[in-house]
């Protein structure tokens, strides 16, 4: 089989160890909220931007955290952090700050009793291993590449659960779609 395939095969994998549950109380907690902000760093934080413009696209008002255009978090918004460790010094502040002035904050993680677990109002384990672990009977993939996989995979979906949600398709997204290209 090719490394490719494989690939796939983790993430199908993985994917299938994912709590609805724990899908639905986010998803839930994304419709409530007044603005949602998004954080991650690295790759994951690639994902999270990625989730953020979906977000913008479906109509809720989202920002990404450090850009230049995001306001700042008052009570009733959200903070939405994926993060393996849980543990990201600059993440960890965030999610303090976060509940320090009533903000909500979800946690989509391989370590739910991270300190960032621990703070969160919603938490989404992804069972994969983290950066510095070797878990070769789980993947060939080094380091968190199939966390972060997994991750943009698992937002995909709370995508269409927010679509079900609020009574959205394709076309009502794309008309909120750039369209100075």
């Amino acid at each position: 089989m090719s490394k490719v395939l494989t690939i796939c095969d983790e993430i199908r994998s993985l994917a299938s160890t994912i709590d609805e549950e724990q899908v639905k109380e986010v998803a839930g907690k994304i419709t409530k909220a007044k603005r949602i902000f998004l954080a991650g760093q690295g790759r994951s934080g690639l994902m999270i931007k990625g989730f953020t413009m979906r977000l913008m696209h479906l109509g809720f008002e989202a920002y990404v955290v450090g850009e230049t255009v995001t306001p700042s978090m008052a009570e009733g918004d959200l903070l939405i952090i994926g993060s393996g460790s849980g543990e990201t010094g600059g993440l960890v502040t965030m999610a303090n700050k976060a509940k320090n002035i009533k903000g909500q904050v979800c946690l989509i993680t391989t370590n739910p009793l991270s300190t960032i677990g621990k703070l969160s109002d919603g938490v989404i384990e992804i069972k994969a291993q983290g950066k510095g672990q070797e878990a070769k009977e789980i993947t060939i993939q080094p380091m968190g590449s199939l966390f972060e996989q997994t991750l943009l995979v698992l937002l995909d979906g709370i995508v269409l659960h927010l679509m079900e949600m609020t009574g959205q398709d394709n076309m009502s997204m794309y008309k909120r779609h750039a369209n100075l290209e």
